[in-house]
Order: structure tokens, then sequence, then C-alpha cells
């Protein structure tokens, strides 16, 4: 469950973030990717 609320958090922001810069595919995915890992820390920090 914690992955899948990681995915959707961090798909969400990569999204808002690529729209509002006019980053393509690649750049998304890369949003996406860093996203993943920032929120795994924050999700591991806080306890979920």
């Amino acid at each position: 469950m914690k992955k899948l609320l990681q995915g959707i958090l961090a798909g969400y922001g990569a999204n808002k973030i690529s729209q509002k810069n006019g980053c393509g595919c690649i750049g998304t995915i890369i949003i996406f990717i860093i996203l993943f890992s920032i929120l795994g820390y924050v999700f591991n920090w806080f306890g979920f």
C-alpha cells in the first residue's frame, strides 16, 4: 500500500512539474524517479 501511494503521489507531482516547465517525456520520467525516491525517505522517516 505504501508503494502504491508513493507512486501515485510521485506521478501526480511529476505531471504537475512537467506541465509547468514544459518538460518532455524523458524529463517527466526523471522527475518521477526523483520524487519517488524522496517520498520513500519521507515515508520511512514518518514511519509509514
